[in-house]
């Protein structure tokens, strides 16, 4: 970078807060403050504006290439530096920074994988992407073949039959066509549900074994320029990633418990390698430029149906024919490997015992650029930021904990292991979980998060200027929607819309915010920039996000002023700043889903009693907001710990004991990853499970349940307004 670019990018995030320092006093408006005393809230926007002088584009370039220049998948020596770069900039920030370790069952890396043409031809096919001169990170000895984790081992050749993208229905639509995977190979296509379903389905039909690839439609040049001469990908790029599919998230060896170190006295008793139902048959993925030399040569008389074609330049077909076959070795050692997860800690001065959590992970499937670096990189600059006001004597009310995740790739396990660990402290101490797994990856904000917490991130954005521009952040998010990745992110449950509003999307899978959400019930968001994307590829590089991610590494700054926003506001507020109102709202919309699922195969069934419910309870979620406006106005701060403690246990209402059908260790009854495609977002879980079985069998126990959990919502919320001085007459009462 030239100095006076250098010079130009380091002075950003003083001109973005002047300019909104300027664009607030020529409309006469103030920030909205949600949960503050009247008396607090000027030292609030004073603090805010001062943090939005300590952004650096330089800082966050600095961090970004220390995080990225190597490869560093999680077990190696090269993540290890990482790991302790983290812990290190933190301690330097004035951060206390403890390292937990967890033993868990992991994949030695790729192990040995081959894919060949046997006939009509022998032709190896090639598992590992370009070389390019333009790019000094594709050739790093370091890098390896593209591979699925959790793999199973074999060496199998047979015939091809095509799934299209191996989900659920697509199996059974492949059934209902007489077709059938039983001593096949599956060749199918990324997208529209998680990877690992794709095996697991496939082996439940008898199938070989499973090859993967990255369709030219879904992401290629049927999108645009191709890498390196444009962000899409190229005929060698190879979306590596995760297969792991046990009913629970976490070491496949230990479900519910924390794996704590082998040598500790109170680690847990592990179970039988064999006995946790991981694949068996080999799975690996492809780049479109192999799967061509399939695909171009499959002879079956039956082509797809409408919607399975895909971008390749052949009419693609459901069957190889006998006169092709294919050979997939995989051999893939599994062994239990140490994974290590950072904490940051910056304790409150007031209220240490309420914890404001934000956190990324650090493994990459190669260099980690984007995904998730980019966010490790903002949530390290923020640490230095408020270290900075701390040092100053500017410490947080309530404490802030900034956590650094390992071994999210193989299986979104670190953070797992540290939520079991902690889980008893967590129910009674969080007040928030939000994730920023590669939160700079682009220049369009996007949001998923919990009820309660969608208004503290429109009134975040809402605060940051969006660099080069006269807009706020949330100002380009209303006329910028961000796109999302097509070969991962895929349909869930409509997210509930408010007009005037962009859409915040439902939490799903695939990432850490899992544990804290849908298993311990701490409110959650997942924030940041999107944008184009080379998923899981080798190409995942500091080269790459120079040229397509963001050039002006203004997003990194910009990104950190919204994140850092919202945790002094969480730390900050006098009451937390919740979205009570959004409870009832967005529970109606979801009741009235899960209502039409059912109503597909049972006319007849009404979800009538449970929107009945939650019209009583928005009765005492409109008293208890009121409540909650009249105690801050008049200026009272009494009763603080108490009233904050009930507010925590607000989302906690949904976590059930029994858990959900489809695996007990998802708890919360309100949201979870669709156990069907895994990335997806089930809300209400419960009833969708019901549905996804087109049964009734369970809907009497499930209604009960939903309903103790609203009735529960209900009652602490009446419980809360008349702690702030309503009266006993409003709301519903019981």
């Amino acid at each position: 970078m030239k100095l006076s670019s250098l010079l130009r990018t380091t002075a950003l995030p003083v001109a973005l807060t002047l300019s909104m320092a300027a664009a607030q006093a020529q409309s006469g408006t103030s920030p909205t403050l949600t949960g503050f005393v009247p008396a607090h809230q000027a030292a609030q926007v004073k603090l805010e504006t001062e943090f939005k002088t300590k952004q650096s584009s330089a800082a966050f370039k600095n961090h970004l290439e220390k995080l990225s220049s190597v490869p560093h998948i999680t077990g190696t020596k090269e993540n290890e530096q990482v790991r302790d770069y983290i812990a290190e900039t933190m301690r330097k920030a004035g951060w206390q920074v403890d390292i937990y370790p967890h033993d868990v069952l992991l994949p030695k890396g790729p192990g040995e994988i081959a894919v060949e043409l046997v006939e009509p031809i022998r032709q190896p096919l090639n598992i590992r992407e370009f070389l390019f001169k333009e790019d000094k990170y594709s050739s790093d000895p370091r890098l390896t073949p593209g591979y699925n984790a959790w793999s199973g081992s074999g060496d199998v050749t047979a015939e091809v039959v095509y799934a299209n993208y191996g989900r659920k229905e697509d199996f059974e639509q492949l059934k209902a066509m007489g077709i059938s995977v039983k001593g096949k190979i599956v060749l199918a296509r990324y997208g529209g549900n998680f990877r690992g379903y794709k095996a697991q389905f496939a082996q439940a039909d008898g199938a070989l074994g499973v090859i993967i690839f990255t369709d030219p439609a879904d992401s290629g040049y049927m999108r645009g320029l191709t890498f390196p001469e444009g962000p899409y990908y190229s005929e060698s790029v190879i979306q590596r990633g995760s297969l792991l599919t046990t009913p629970y998230t976490g070491d496949p060896l230990t479900p519910g418990e924390a794996a704590l170190p082998m040598e500790a006295k109170n680690t847990p008793k592990r179970l039988d390698q064999n006995a946790v139902g991981l694949h068996k048959i080999p799975v690996t993925p492809l780049p479109y430029g192999s799967a061509t030399e399939i695909l171009k040569r499959m002879t079956g008389t039956k082509s797809v149906p409408a919607g399975w074609q895909g971008g390749l330049p052949y009419t693609y077909r459901l069957e190889g024919g006998k006169d092709l076959k294919v050979r997939l070795m995989v051999k893939q050692e599994k062994t239990i490997q140490r994974i290590y997860q950072v904490v940051g800690t910056l304790t409150g001065a007031e209220f240490p015992d309420e914890w404001i959590i934000a956190g990324c992970h650090y493994d990459a499937w190669s260099y980690g650029a984007t995904d998730p670096n980019s966010g490790t990189a903002m949530l390290l600059s923020m640490t230095e930021s408020m270290g900075k006001l701390a040092k100053a004597g500017q410490r947080p009310r309530r404490t802030i904990k900034v956590c650094h995740w390992d071994a999210e790739e193989p299986g979104v396990i670190g953070s797992a292991e540290w939520s079991e660990q902690f889980r008893d402290e967590l129910t009674q101490k969080a007040v928030a979980y939000m994730n920023y797994d590669a939160a700079v990856s682009g220049r369009t904000f996007g949001a998923s998060a919990s009820p309660s917490m969608k208004k503290l991130i429109i009134e975040a954005t809402q605060s940051v200027q969006y660099p080069d521009s006269n807009k706020t952040v949330f100002q380009h998010w209303m006329g910028h929607k961000a796109a999302g990745n097509p070969t991962r992110v895929t349909g869930s449950s409509a997210p509930a819309m408010v007009v005037g509003e962009p859409t915040i999307g439902n939490l799903g899978g695939g990432s850490d915010h899992i544990a804290p959400y849908m298993h311990i019930g701490i409110p959650a968001l997942s924030a940041g920039m999107e944008g184009p994307t080379l998923y899981h590829s080798q190409y995942d590089d500091l080269y790459f996000y120079d040229k397509f991610a963001d050039p002006t590494y203004k997003m990194g700054p910009m990104m950190e002023q919204v994140v850092g926003t919202m945790t002094l506001r969480l730390a900050n507020a006098d009451l937390v700043p919740y979205d009570i109102a959004r409870y009832p709202a967005d529970l109606e919309v979801h009741l009235k889903a899960a209502e039409k699922a059912i109503q597909a195969y049972a006319p007849t069934y009404s979800i009538s009693p449970l929107l009945s419910a939650v019209a009583d309870m928005k009765k005492n979620a409109d008293a208890c907001e009121m409540a909650r406006q009249n105690y801050l106005k008049t200026g009272r701060t009494d009763k603080l710990v108490e009233l904050n403690k009930e507010l925590r246990m607000l989302e906690r209402s949904f976590i059930d004991p029994k858990g959900n059908a489809f695996g007990g260790w998802y708890k919360s009854l309100y949201a979870s990853s669709d156990p069907n495609s895994g990335y997806a977002s089930w809300m209400l879980p419960g009833l969708l499970y019901e549905a996804s079985l087109k049964s009734t069998a369970n809907l009497p126990d499930l209604e009960a349940r939903y309903k103790k959990a609203i009735q529960t919502l209900s009652d602490k919320l009446l419980v809360l307004s008349q702690g702030m001085g309503a009266p006993a007459s409003i709301g519903s009462g019981k």
